[in-house]
């Protein structure tokens, strides 16, 4: 597609889940994804969907009970044969003019609009978002691909170069090789897609290894880059345990670069392994990590505490905190504090907690046991530091519900 045909970038924009028709057609997604629980899914290496013998679930975190689907436990022999194959198609693929490859990211970006509601589906199954976090998600995994689209094509002509006498300059952007991309379960769509497709359109070949907790989520978009005909062996998809694979991964000689989102030990520990040059390794790899890490909200007198105390509780609640864009404290001047606090608790009481398949409920479950057990500790630490005003508690044994708490 050329540039000159494109509109200009615009973000994705949200459903209205106040209109009746969108509330129907989210409910018939839900429905048909729901029809789906317990299948199987394969990894796809070279083009091949691939099966093993031991197999291991992902769950929905509101009921721990329901399975959303059943994964492969692939190996660190999976991992090698995968980066082997994305290293074979390499060659053939960073040939393949920017126009083309970008054309595979605007037809992804279409097919997920059509899809949308379904996707809407997965993630609220498999993660606990709610309607409104689904719908964002998906929202911000279509802008990825329309952005990174245009971006290339941009790229892809004549660049500025400062002139010199006698000189002939000219500036190209060229692939690199094999990307190892490695995204978090909390925006399993659109932080997955955005990382692959931005290695993919500038013609580089991938090996994604998606979260255990967000497995489904990431065969998700592996489909639809085979749907809309990206060629084997671009796009290689693994799951097992993240330690065996992403070690494989990230410290094999023909990786040329890592994309990862998730946690500061992690990424750290991927910047570290990275740095060691290894035997047949020919290039320095390069690492780009976005690493969680969560900041205050400052409120002086000058503030409308109302509207802080509104923007505080959803930022702090917002997908049950679990993002990096999550408030986890505030700091108040002291001659506000105690209305503040109060107006901060009474919005916090108001929030419904449940099933986020109830587009009513504000929050849903946390993540996981880890997860559950790692806020219940800090309520502790904090009623140790602090006192407790709001909340504190685990609501339920059917999922990892913990109550919102200030």
């Amino acid at each position: 597609m050329p540039q000159t045909s494109l509109p200009p970038f615009q973000n994705e924009p949200f459903v209205d889940f106040g209109l009746a028709p969108n509330r129907e057609r989210m409910e018939a997604a839900l429905q048909q994804v729901a029809n789906r629980f317990e299948q199987e899914y394969p990894m796809l290496i070279g083009g091949e969907k691939i099966h093993t013998d031991t197999k291991f679930t992902s769950y929905n975190p509101c009921q721990i009970k329901q399975t959303v689907g059943r994964f492969q436990k692939g190996t660190a022999a999976h991992a090698e044969q995968a980066i082997q194959a994305a290293y074979s198609t390499f060659p053939s693929w960073s040939k393949v003019p920017a126009s083309e490859r970008a054309e595979y990211l605007f037809k992804a970006a279409a097919l997920m609009r059509e899809q949308r509601f379904e996707l809407n589906a997965v993630l609220v199954y498999e993660v606990s978002k709610s309607w409104a976090e689904a719908d964002g998600d998906v929202a911000e995994a279509i802008d990825f691909l329309e952005f990174y689209g245009r971006e290339m094509l941009r790229l892809d002509g004549p660049q500025p170069c400062t002139p010199y006498p006698g000189e002939s300059n000219h500036l190209v952007y060229i692939p690199l090789g094999v990307g190892a991309i490695i995204p978090p379960w909390n925006f399993p769509l659109a932080i997955l897609a955005g990382m692959s497709a931005a290695a993919i359109v500038t013609g580089n070949t991938v090996v994604i290894k998606p979260a255990e907790e967000s497995m489904l989520a990431g065969w998700q978009f592996v489909r639809i880059m085979e749907a809309v005909g990206l060629p084997k062996g671009v796009l290689n998809f693994i799951t097992g345990d993240g330690a065996e694979l992403g070690s494989q991964m990230v410290n094999h000689q023909l990786t040329r670069f890592i994309n990862f989102t998730g946690s500061k030990d992690v990424g750290l520990l991927i910047s570290e392994q990275a740095a060691r040059r290894i035997p047949g390794q020919r290039w320095i790899k390069r690492v780009v990590a976005e690493m969680g890490g969560k900041d205050a909200i400052l409120v002086d007198e000058t503030a409308d505490l109302e509207a802080a105390a509104t923007g505080i509780v959803a930022a702090a609640f917002g997908f049950q905190g679990q993002k990096c864009s999550a408030c986890s404290r505030v700091v108040a001047v002291a001659s506000i504090y105690d209305e503040l606090l109060q107006k901060v608790a009474d919005k916090t009481l108001d929030l419904q907690v449940g099933n986020v398949e109830n587009r009513n409920m504000h929050m849903g479950a946390v993540i996981s046991q880890e997860a559950e057990d790692k806020v219940l500790k800090y309520i502790e630490i904090g009623k140790e530091e602090g006192r407790l005003v709001v909340g504190g508690e685990r609501l339920s044994d059917q999922g990892h519900f913990v109550a919102p708490t200030v």
